[in-house]
């Protein structure tokens, strides 16, 4: 498979970047307790994902986010109103702090709404209990 060019790309060097969310992405955000049974769920069809300390944040279509319906504990990020997300160098992929969970790259980029979705409502079911679901 051929490699194409992202639309967009982190910082190099050793620098954090703070990112305007929506030009190239919006993001999804759980506790790394819900992020991490969920990316066990996606398994390869995630995309990348960025975390920091209890946090986990997945990349999704732009514009995608105000169409999620609320799920206890996770947060999707918006143009609107405005947001900003801290984007590690891409040689950043170990933590606690700001680094790639899952690194970024030609083939793994942005995360497919509808599947996070799910995988995000089984974390939240299994962690916080079934009835924990909201927007069904």
């Amino acid at each position: 498979m051929k490699s194409r060019a992202l639309p967009w790309a982190p910082p190099c060097g050793d620098t954090v970047e703070m990112a305007e969310v929506g030009p190239y992405w919006d993001a999804v955000r759980a506790p790394v307790e819900i992020g991490e049974r969920a990316l066990e769920l996606l398994g390869g069809a995630t995309g990348a994902v960025i975390a920091d300390y209890a946090q986990m944040y997945w990349l999704i279509v732009a514009g995608s986010a105000q169409y999620w319906r609320r799920l206890p504990k996770v947060q999707a990020l918006s143009a609107t109103p405005t947001s900003y997300l801290g984007v590690p160098p891409i040689g950043h992929t170990t933590g606690p702090v700001l680094h790639w969970r899952v690194p970024l790259g030609p083939d793994r980029y942005l995360t497919d709404s509808p599947l996070l979705r799910g995988a995000l409502a089984q974390a939240v079911a299994a962690e916080l209990g079934p009835d924990r679901e909201v927007g069904r």
